[in-house]
């Protein structure tokens, strides 16, 4: 790879000229009036104004390769004008609607999102996010088995509200309150870091057996649910070992408990190979939660399931006033749409393809890269200061981030030690916006 200064690929798009208040304006009113949890990224904060599919413009017209996707979120791309089209006809028509009356958007794209899972999985629940999503699918796990106790996994993250924090496994995204009302926690099957490694071909079956030493041990012997991320988005992009869930969904089911399959970050074909991540291993979960590509930044998640789960919620009246809103529903169908119609599955796995055999160069060529790892475009570069002890390199990982911001890319920073680098952009990236995101890491990782 050439070490020249990396250059974008060429962009058609140009941004409007910027004519709002000034960064220091913008910047002294968030630090003033927002809360302070609100950490934007980088030492110095970008101001994102404009965005065309995979690219991002801040308030200097300067241009961006967005290798995080708004956080996994951007799936068919940036302001893609078909989403957009469709979201401007339903405003101009009608912004919102609730669940008390009938509206065709509602109706019809739950008939199409439905359409894209396996076996039972046909009925819909609506609303706004993916806490919300994995808060519904705990209740209703509850609810069906009559069982409380519910296993997760170490390193996951499933939400910040007062039950998806139990369920998240996490420290540096967990507050001192009081935690794991029923939750238990399974050792993360990790095959970087964890007991058994990519070398044991049976890593799979003993990781699943501590699930069984959990319910065996920690529960009575009768659980609610198993949940967990078809990859590990917020710890890394953890890829779990062959057989895992398999093996964990029977020791699940013979506990009496429901298995959720977590698809926030990794549905609607992100993984490549299949339209829902849980496909990758085998199995078909009981409830599948999903949010964030599903509305390609329109606010709006799902919890789909069978209609005997779906039933339970009968017994009480149970309402989500924005769930089923007509504009995020027209913007949910034109995403189904896009993906089917600019075949952003192939997409996603010819780019992940080139993505990872790039990565695997580069870590011949940087010591300080520990594990490559993912799917399709749900990808991760972990660094560390010694292959042999895998001590986590955070401050190098940190500068790495910053100096690919300075080069024109932008990605995300995850696991417990904030050491691997999350790289998960729109899937509608192209391969010349590969070679260059390329580049860019083998710059950033080779400086001192």
């Amino acid at each position: 790879m050439s070490m020249d200064t990396p250059k974008l690929p060429p962009c058609d798009h140009l941004p409007k000229p910027y004519e709002g208040p000034t960064y220091d304006e913008v910047l002294r009113l968030k630090n003033r009036y927002m809360t302070p949890t609100s950490v934007p990224f980088y030492t110095t904060p970008l101001m994102i104004v404009e965005g065309s599919m995979q690219y991002l413009f801040d308030d200097k017209g300067r241009r961006y390769l967005d290798a995080i996707g708004g956080i996994v979120t951007i799936s068919v791309g940036h302001c893609h004008p078909y989403v957009v089209q469709r979201v401007k006809e339903q405003t101009d028509r009608l912004q919102h609607i609730t669940s008390i009356y009938l509206h065709p958007n509602v109706a019809r794209y739950a008939e199409m999102l439905a359409g894209k899972l396996p076996g039972d999985l046909s009925v819909c629940y609506f609303m706004n996010s993916g806490s919300e999503a994995n808060d519904m699918a705990l209740l209703m796990a509850r609810l069906y088995t009559g069982n409380t106790d519910v296993v997760a996994l170490q390193n996951a993250y499933h939400g910040g509200g007062a039950s998806t924090m139990q369920l998240t496994a996490n420290s540096a995204w967990k507050y001192n309150t009081p935690q794991h009302f029923g939750v238990h926690h399974a050792i993360n099957p990790n095959p970087y870091r964890g007991l058994w490694g990519y070398d044991d071909p049976d890593a799979g079956a003993k990781y699943a057996a501590e699930i069984k030493n959990v319910i065996d041990y920690a529960t009575p012997g009768r659980v609610a649910a198993f949940i967990a991320e078809s990859i590990q988005g917020v710890g890394g992009a953890v890829v779990y070992p062959e057989g895992f869930l398999e093996r964990t969904y029977g020791y699940i089911r013979d506990a009496g408990g429901l298995c959720i399959a977590d698809e926030v970050q990794t549905g609607f074909t992100r993984t490549g190979t299949h339209y829902w991540g849980f496909e990758n291993h085998g199995v078909i979960p009981d409830i599948v939660t999903m949010a964030k590509g599903i509305g390609n930044g329109v606010p709006l998640a799902a919890v789909v399931t069978t209609p005997g789960i779906a039933a339970v919620l009968s017994s009480r009246i149970h309402f989500n006033t924005f769930g089923g809103n007509p504009v995020s529903c027209a913007a949910g169908m034109a995403v189904l749409e896009v993906i089917d119609r600019e075949n952003l599955q192939k997409n996603a796995l010819e780019r992940g393809h080139e993505l990872m055999e790039g990565y695997r160069k580069l870590m011949a060529r940087h010591e300080i890269i520990g594990d490559v790892r993912g799917r399709g475009l749900m990808t991760g570069i972990e660094l560390v200061k010694d292959r042999r002890t895998k001590e986590p390199a955070r401050e190098a990982c940190l500068r790495v981030f910053e100096r690919l911001k300075d080069l024109g890319v932008l990605v995300g920073k995850g696991g417990l030690h904030s050491n691997t680098l999350r790289i998960k952009p729109p899937m509608c990236i192209t391969r010349d916006d590969v070679e260059f995101l390329l580049e860019a890491l083998d710059m950033a990782i080779g400086e001192p």
